[in-house]
């Protein structure tokens, strides 16, 4: 007697709800972590006036945005930072980013240097070259 076979051939496929998914929280994540880099670069804060220096277009490159309060507090991606935190969040920044992050140092005026330079001297530990200061001049004020 011979029986039938039953073997039914099913297709290998592949499943793309975990990958949609994934896309969905990647697209979720890059919206607000852009949302937070634009409000950080938009804190009110009295810059300091530069009546010499080269304006330079914005860079299309990462960029690390450091707010310094006119209590000496820093502020990097929306939180309080200390001054030794610094060094590995600008390695991290590095490692997501590649080498060319470009640091950005936004200052109360009122700011001394004493509050600046940690921050410098933490790009240097980190091996970030590019560090620029958001100044305004006095004649672009209407």
């Amino acid at each position: 007697m011979r029986l039938p076979h039953q073997h039914r051939r099913r297709e290998v496929g592949f499943n793309m709800t975990p990958m949609i998914d994934i896309v969905f929280l990647l697209i979720i994540f890059f919206l607000v972590s852009s949302h937070l880099a634009k409000r950080e670069a938009q804190l009110e804060l009295p810059l300091p006036a530069a009546v010499s220096g080269e304006r330079r277009p914005a860079q299309e490159g990462p960029r690390v945005t450091v707010n310094v309060l006119s209590d000496g507090e820093f502020l990097l991606a929306g939180r309080m930072v200390l001054r030794d935190q610094l060094v590995p969040m600008f390695q991290q920044a590095i490692q997501a980013e590649g080498r060319n992050v470009e640091v950005v140092i936004r200052t109360d005026r009122r700011v001394s240097f004493q509050h600046v330079e940690p921050i410098m001297l933490s790009c240097v530990r980190a091996g970030i070259w590019n560090v620029t200061f958001a100044v305004f001049r006095p004649e672009d004020v209407h």
